[in-house]
């Protein structure tokens, strides 16, 4: 097969009596050429050596090359037919190490403006002896066929020598082109597809999906934005796609669709770009939704589940991709094969939720189970989820020995994960948001300031945790001005929070009239972000809204101080307006209550704010105060609110204030002493906004 290739490709129809067994050797090549050139020379009536020697070197480099190319075309059949080993071995012929400048030149070359030929005859540049010029052709050949012995060494667990051939490709093309793609060139190719595409050829379905799919790559991947033209949208009345994206979108959909009914030939790569596209537009539940439609068999079942879990967990929908990892981890576990990056995704998801913390330990503990020593990144990963969950896990513990033991042991999983990671900006972070949580402020204080190093400055997480640290330092001066130099820092989609926080420590300081125009200026910012809502994701909205009823809020709190009532209570409506059923909103409005002295409509504000979160401590305490106020057998309801309240968040120094009032009513004297201890330590090291209202894992 190989020789009837090889013959087939050099134009010479004739056979050859000795099969060569190394078409990569020189010594085959030229024997092989020779017996060309020879039996052509015989055939001329008027032999002249200038003109064999001529055409014996001609017929010499395109023997040469199509071996390659016949070489490239079989490991190409090889792999196709799923014969990995054999298509190595087919592969690892060519010598690309000797056709690298060649193909370098080539694309080089591609790229220059045709001069039109002096001769009839076709001139090629030589260096050093050898012929330079190598058609395109053969280039795309040759860069399949290092490609395809990439994929083989992948799929035969050669991964690292697979790297080295990919960064082979990479070599090449910069060599070429060492400056980036040439100007117009991506370009050119995309208007040439969407003509090709317009016109009315008679091209069958697979031919056509074919360029649909070329030209939906070259739209992904140019870097360069092509407009739609405008007269194809004018001759046929239709609504033209925006830019890049957005036509790649489209064509991609079409694509898939007619995989769906069987009208083309599977092929991964159309899901795999889909899924590429719809990403980068955000849009991640029209993704899942496409992904759910594929036909059984497209994705293990463990594939399909964990990526439908990545798109819902970048929808914002935490407890749904959870609930497909925790479906598919049941199954897989009864099989025996658990499928480890569901495992991980379900670890850090956990991580997000500290209710969750005890079912992170065992999806983390599971995935440790399935590393082997060497696999320092995984092993550092795993640990950093375990440190994680541990810490919210501890708080929950009823012993303080259970308790303080398994925060000890957050803290040391999170700084062997540092220690094996070496260069990790989340880990640190998670670090610092544990030790400030155990109230370790100053080892908070370093941990986020190495996090702020390794990211120059780029996390408004990092900045966040790292004001409220210096805000329980009670170092307020300091962390003002610390909000101002992250603002300059960040983002200007970043700065809103960051903002919020500058106001609250205004506030905190006494400077109402200040934090009030602070906060103004942060709602005027929001209003001008509503504008372009319908442009962001539906996770970037949830956040905004959030923010936005937050500072609302916050507001309403300040005008409260004031005793300024009609304002207050017009802040806390702008809330409510917004989100009906969020309990902080109705928390704040029993505050208000209570300042009025309207101590039973109070009550009914907390009650409807625990109704929507049964776990919401501000409102257990602010409950329990208004229960301890009314006395009598109410104080047993009040104590048992504040339990719960500390079982849920132990750093809460109004609670054990609280606590400390109704023990003393009930003349638990010393019981009582110890909480007033405990609340007083707390509030000296209470930060202005909570850390557990920020996530322990950093956000990009």
């Amino acid at each position: 097969m190989s020789a009837i290739m090889l013959c087939t490709c050099s134009g010479d129809q004739s056979k050859f009596e000795d099969l060569p067994r190394s078409p990569e050797s020189l010594a085959t090549r030229d024997f092989s050429a020779n017996c060309s050139s020879s039996k052509m020379a015989s055939r001329e009536t008027t032999p002249d050596d200038s003109q064999v020697n001529e055409v014996e070197s001609d017929l010499k480099e395109t023997l040469s090359l199509n071996y390659e190319e016949a070489r490239a075309l079989l490991g190409r059949l090889e792999h196709q037919r799923g014969n990995f080993d054999a298509a190595l071995q087919v592969l690892q012929g060519i010598d690309i190490r000797s056709l690298r400048p060649r193909m370098t030149t080539a694309i080089a070359e591609s790229v220059k403006p045709r001069m039109p030929p002096r001769s009839s005859r076709r001139k090629s540049s030589q260096v050093n002896g050898m012929l330079m010029h190598m058609s395109m052709h053969s280039v795309s050949l040759l860069l399949e066929a290092i490609l395809l012995k990439a994929k083989s060494l992948d799929t035969l667990g050669r991964a690292a020598d697979a790297a080295e051939e990919c960064r082979t490709i990479i070599d090449i093309i910069e060599s070429a082109w060492p400056y980036g793609v040439p100007d117009g060139t991506s370009e050119e190719s995309i208007i040439a597809y969407r003509r090709a595409l317009a016109k009315p050829w008679n091209l069958g379905s697979q031919r056509s999906a074919k360029l649909q799919k070329e030209l939906a790559v070259s739209l992904l991947y140019c870097g360069v934005e092509v407009k739609f033209p405008q007269e194809f949208s004018q001759e046929r009345n239709l609504v033209t796609p925006g830019n890049n994206l957005e036509e790649a979108i489209l064509l991609l959909l079409m694509l898939t669709r007619k995989l769906f009914l069987r009208e083309i030939q599977w092929d991964p790569d159309l899901v795999n770009h889909l899924v590429y596209a719809l990403s980068l537009s955000g849009h991640y539940e029209v993704l899942a939704s496409h992904l759910e439609m594929l036909l059984p068999g497209t994705y293990t079942r463990s594939e399909r589940w964990y990526i439908l879990a990545l798109c819902y967990s970048a929808a914002g929908m935490d407890d749904s991709a959870l609930n497909i990892i925790r479906n598919g981890f049941s199954v897989l576990e009864r099989k025996g094969k658990p499928h480890v990056p569901s495992l991980l995704l379900g670890a850090k998801l956990c991580c997000k939720n500290p209710k969750h913390a005890s079912e992170g330990i065992k999806f983390a503990n599971k995935a440790m189970k399935s590393f082997r020593s060497r696999d320092l990144h995984f092993i550092s990963t795993t640990k950093h989820f375990l440190g994680v969950c541990y810490g919210p896990f501890s708080r929950s513990s009823t012993s303080y020995l259970d308790k303080s033991r398994l925060q000890d042991n957050a803290l040391r999983l999170l700084q062997d994960a540092a220690t094996t990671a070496k260069y990790n900006p989340e880990i640190m972070y998670s670090l610092a948001w544990e030790n400030a949580m155990q109230r370790k402020l100053n080892a908070a204080v370093e941990s986020a300031t190495e996090c702020l190093e390794m990211v120059m400055g780029g996390s408004v997480s990092a900045w966040k945790l790292l004001i409220l640290v210096l805000s329980a330092q009670q170092n307020l001066q300091e962390a003002e001005a610390v909000a101002d130099f992250a603002m300059d820092e960040a983002e200007k989609n970043d700065q809103l929070d960051i903002l919020r926080l500058k106001a609250q420590i205004q506030a905190s300081r006494g400077q109402f009239k200040s934090a009030v125009e602070t906060f103004r200026v942060l709602l005027a910012a929001i209003q001008v972000k509503k504008e372009v809502w319908k442009l962001t994701t539906c996770n970037e909205v949830k956040c905004l809204q959030k923010l936005e009823m937050d500072a609302w809020l916050d507001l309403a709190s300040i005008y409260s101080k004031l005793e300024a009532w009609h304002d207050s209570n017009i802040c806390l409506d702008k809330a409510i307006s917004i989100d009906f059923y969020y309990p902080k909103c109705w928390h704040v409005r029993g505050l208000l209550l209570e300042a009025q002295f309207l101590h039973k409509e109070a009550l009914m504000a907390f009650s409807f704010a625990l109704s929507i979160d049964p776990d919401y401590v501000p409102g257990m305490v602010c409950m329990a105060g208004i229960l301890r106020n009314i006395g009598g057998d109410s104080l047993s309801i009040a104590r048992t609110y504040l339990r719960n309240a500390l079982r849920l968040e132990p750093t809460n120094h109004r609670a054990w204030l609280s606590l400390g009032l109704v023990l003393k009513a009930e003349g638990s004297l010393q019981e009582a002493a110890d909480c007033f201890q405990a609340a007083y330590e707390l509030r000296e090291l209470s930060p202005i906004q909570d850390f557990s209202e920020q996530l322990p894992i950093m956000l990009h």
